[in-house]
């Protein structure tokens, strides 16, 4: 396994990281479990979650599973980087949502409780808080670190002016504010090279991207509707007519590189030098072990260029569109 620090932070993760939004509604809690260990056992430190995983039904399942596979024992909790996130609403009561300073504390305490854990590696914000001042979260935040609670903050799916904002603000207070940005990064969506991956590298925050194979497109997803083995629906199903020509060509492309679709898409985020650890979220053990089998292939300057052909990308603002 290969790990690299968190950002500008002294935190080492593992270039993989193990998303667990499938467990429980999707993956049984017993095989939750199995990939969990096996996940350890391949070396990869760094979990995320979120309070609000786990359904409508039945929010914060996802921590409960994880909270019960630590109580196992094994040095299980020593030997993961928990990352959680709050925002979402969890009941209907006025202050169960958000970044509000009350709502960090009972939050982080309800994901404590619910994880089996006295403190959470990195607590990271789901979403932009337009209605809560800065120097409101962060002395909120600074609390529980000085608590013991939580060690690091990042964030999630921030703009890049978001991302400015909240560093600037933390500065202000003398505080290390985040050191990391969960943003959906992959070939089909590179909107983030705009702006967001700039502001993340200017101020040394880790990104780390989710849905890195888009919803299964980047997964060979013709190939495995021709054998029958995937049926895609909804929106999925628009994006696949409307992109067919251009996911054929990558998947022409994977065969010739000799590697399945889906690990060339986990190389490609890689390659990229802002990119700390895209978040794969197995719902089986083959899902898990093809994830890091994308840790052994290597794309040279050719491939790159090749990729960037058929998914364009972005170069940072305003050059992107202007001078």
């Amino acid at each position: 396994m290969q790990y690299t620090h968190l950002g500008r932070s002294g935190l080492k993760v593992s270039r993989l990281c193990l998303g667990t939004m499938n467990f429980g509604p999707q993956t049984e809690e017993s095989d939750a479990h199995s990939i969990m260990d096996s996940a350890l056992d391949s070396g990869i430190n760094f979990f995320d979650t979120a309070n609000v995983y786990g359904g409508t039904g039945h929010r914060g399942w996802t921590e409960e599973i994880i909270g019960r596979w630590f109580a196992q024992g094994g040095e299980r909790r020593e030997r993961t980087v928990l990352a959680t996130k709050l925002y979402g609403t969890m009941t209907d009561r006025p202050n169960e949502s958000r970044l509000s300073a009350l709502n960090i504390r009972r939050a982080l305490d309800a994901s404590l409780k619910r994880l089996q854990t006295d403190y959470i590696d990195i607590y990271q914000f789901h979403h932009i808080d337009r209605d809560t001042p800065w120097d409101e979260i962060w002395q909120a935040i600074e609390v529980a670190v000085q608590q013991g609670k939580i060690l690091y903050s990042g964030s999630s799916n921030f703009a890049g002016w978001h991302i400015a904002q909240a560093q600037e603000a933390a500065r202000r207070r003398n505080y290390t504010g985040l050191v990391s940005e969960q943003s959906i990064y992959n070939l089909f969506r590179r909107e983030v090279e705009l702006e967001v991956i700039p502001s993340a590298q200017q101020y040394g925050v880790g990104l780390i991207p989710w849905s890195p194979l888009q919803g299964g497109l980047l997964g060979g997803v013709l190939k495995k509707q021709e054998q029958g083995v995937r049926r895609t629906e909804g929106r999925a199903l628009e994006t696949l007519k409307k992109h067919q020509d251009q996911i054929q060509q990558y998947e022409d492309f994977a065969d010739e590189l000799g590697h399945a679709p889906g690990d060339i898409a986990l190389a490609w985020l890689l390659h990229q030098p802002a990119v700390t650890a895209p978040i794969v979220g197995p719902r089986t053990q083959d899902q898990l072990d093809a994830a890091i089998r994308a840790l052994d292939v290597t794309l040279g300057a050719d491939a790159l260029k090749r990729l960037d052909d058929i998914f364009p990308g972005h170069r940072p603002a305003p050059e992107d569109y202007a001078w």
